[in-house]
């Protein structure tokens, strides 16, 4: 007698196991991310996780007065760098740069008004910034 195969027996392991494997790397493939997610990626190294920045290298940007001025200047700081820090018009989309702006403004006690990413594609234009390039956005600064 022939022996039947079980067409679902290991069907959903190798389907859970796949699942499993590919969990970690979900965030990443999502279309968004948070303006929190965005800075810890991109700018915590040197600004460290709590704002506080190193002290006679990075700024802390926490308390950081300039931070919570005028928006269009913060991101006009990303866009085209400032002291030896480098721009972000290459790497970052209007909308990635808008929400890292309105997180450092609003982060650590900060208080400052949010920026809309049209308002950043207007400043990229004005500042005469690069364009966004994808093939950038695995380049660490």
């Amino acid at each position: 007698m022939a022996r039947k195969r079980d067409p679902i027996g290991k069907f959903p392991v190798a389907a859970l196991l796949v699942v499993v494997a590919w969990a970690p790397c979900l965030p990443a493939l999502a279309e968004e991310m948070s303006g929190k997610a965005l800075f810890l990626r991109n700018c915590s190294a040197c600004h460290q996780v709590d704002g506080r920045g190193v002290p006679d290298a990075f700024p802390a940007l926490a308390g950081n007065a300039f931070v919570q001025s005028n928006e269009a200047e913060v991101a006009s700081v990303l866009l085209t760098g400032r002291n030896g820090m480098p721009n972000f018009s290459k790497r970052l989309t209007d909308q990635d740069l808008a929400k890292i702006v309105n997180y450092i403004r609003n982060a650590w006690g900060n208080r400052g008004a949010e920026i809309a990413a049209e308002r950043v594609a207007a400043l990229r234009a004005d500042l005469h910034a690069e364009g966004f390039d994808p093939t950038e956005q695995n380049i660490r600064h």
